[in-house]
């Protein structure tokens, strides 16, 4: 008889915006954290053009990247730094309650909250992963970060000012801050296990 599929409920939360960002994605227990960091691209929308890592451990200690072998390595050294296409993701995060930090673009620096909510087994005729929740538009690729992030709100709201006219034109298409929809999150099926 084949061991029951485990899945892991997580919530990803962008740091440092108000109202929250976030989104509740369940991943199968054996993806790796290169297919976590697929499903967090997928479910916020971005568009996976920058450097990404994961850091665990209360000072960030363990550095999981599959961008570059050395990434890390001047600052922390191999025996922290795993290659993110290799460790499943069950490696370092065994209980809810277990978080990292996800950071993505280090140029803007989009740093986000993955905290593990729980661990369930598999539900039939149900295709992982999958997003379930969350609230609010991922802020556009390439913004500039936070502060950026915050000038396009600001913008949206004073579009007859000049500045914000120059913000609205490199913006080049209609941007709800407000709207997700969790059933329009679409996963691309290759690289998860």
């Amino acid at each position: 008889m084949p061991t029951p599929q485990i899945i892991y409920q997580f919530k990803i939360t962008l740091l440092y915006t108000d109202p929250a960002i976030w989104r509740r994605i369940q991943v199968p227990g054996t993806n790796t954290f290169a297919n976590l960091h697929m499903a967090i691209q997928a479910a916020m929308g971005w568009e996976n053009e920058h450097l990404h890592a994961f850091r665990i451990g209360k000072r960030g200690e363990i550095n999981i990247s599959d961008d570059h072998d050395d990434f890390f390595e001047d600052d922390f050294g191999d025996e922290n730094t795993f290659n993110g296409k290799e460790t499943e993701i069950t490696q370092f995060m065994h209980s809810p309650g277990d978080q990292a930090i996800y950071e993505y673009d280090m140029g803007d620096s989009w740093l986000h909250e993955v905290l593990l909510e729980g661990i369930f087994l598999k539900e039939k005729g149900i295709k992982y992963p999958r997003c379930i929740a969350g609230e609010r538009a991922c802020p556009p690729e390439n913004c500039g970060g936070i502060p950026g992030f915050y000038g396009i709100l600001e913008a949206l709201t004073s579009p007859d000012d000049p500045e914000s006219q120059d913000i609205l034109k490199w913006l080049g298409k209609k941007y709800d801050p407000e709207k997700f929809d969790p059933a329009a999150v679409k996963f691309s099926r290759r690289g998860t296990r």
